[in-house]
C-alpha cells in the first residue's frame, strides 16, 4: 500500500503499559489514532464474519444474553491456552487489518500523521507487512513489570496469578525493545507522560 502521503506511526506495549493513555493524548492535540482493539470489537460483532467463526469454535460458553461475544470470558479462555489463543487471533486479524487499512487510506487524505494502536503490533509485525503496512516508526510504551501487574489487577479486576499469566502470555519487552524506534516510560504519571508525548511529536 503506498504510503508516501504520509507516515504511519504504530504505538504498542505490554498489557496495562499505558498505550491507550498515549493515544488518547494523540486524539486530543488533533492526531487520527487507529485503534486495532475498537476495530476488532466492531468485527466481532452479531453478523460479522468473525462473529461467526469464533462463536462456532469457542460455543455458547462465550456469549452473553444478548449473545454478543464476551470478552472478558472469551479473554481468560485465551490467556491460558496458546493454541486457543492463536486460533482466536487467525480468526479476527485479517479483518481488523483489511478495516484498518481501509481506514488508512480515507485518512491519508488529509493526514501527514497516522497513528495505529495496536497491542501484539511486534508478534505481528510480519502480518503487517502482508497486509501491506509499513511503519515509519514504533513507539514502545513501558512501565516496570511490578507495576503493570498491579495496574492489570486494578483495570481488571483480576488476581495477581491472573495478571502474571497475561503478563507471560505476551512477548518479552526486552524483545519488544529491539524493534522500537523510540521508547515511552510511563511510569511517572500522566503529566510526565504528556510531556514525552508532546516531545516526540515535535520531533516528527
Amino acid at each position: 500500500m503506498k504510503q508516501n502521503r504520509c507516515k504511519i506511526i504504530g504505538i504498542t506495549g505490554g498489557i496495562a503499559s499505558g498505550k491507550s493513555t498515549v493515544s488518547d493524548i494523540l486524539r486530543k492535540k488533533g492526531y487520527t489514532v487507529i485503534d486495532a482493539d475498537d476495530i476488532s470489537r466492531k468485527v466481532t460483532d452479531i453478523g460479522e464474519s468473525a462473529y461467526e467463526k469464533i462463536h462456532e469454535y469457542f460455543g455458547d460458553d462465550i456469549l452473553r444474553k444478548d449473545l454478543s461475544i464476551d470478552r472478558k470470558k472469551l479473554g481468560s479462555i485465551i490467556f491460558g491456552d496458546e493454541e486457543k489463543r492463536k486460533k482466536l487471533n487467525e480468526m479476527v486479524h485479517p479483518e481488523v487489518y483489511k478495516k484498518m487499512i481501509q481506514e488508512i487510506r480515507i485518512n491519508a487524505q488529509r493526514d501527514e500523521i497516522i497513528f495505529l494502536d495496536i497491542p501484539l503490533l511486534i508478534e505481528e509485525i510480519e502480518n503487517s507487512k502482508k497486509y501491506g503496512i509499513e511503519y515509519d516508526e514504533i513507539w514502545l510504551v513501558f512501565v516496570s513489570e511490578k507495576e503493570q501487574r498491579e495496574r492489570l489487577m486494578m483495570r481488571d479486576k483480576i488476581s495477581s496469578e491472573e495478571a502474571e499469566k497475561r503478563i507471560k502470555s505476551q512477548m518479552s519487552m526486552d524483545f519488544k525493545r529491539k524493534y522500537a524506534t523510540r521508547l515511552i516510560d510511563n511510569q511517572y504519571g500522566k503529566e510526565h507522560l504528556t510531556k514525552i508525548v508532546e516531545k516526540l511529536v515535535k520531533s516528527l
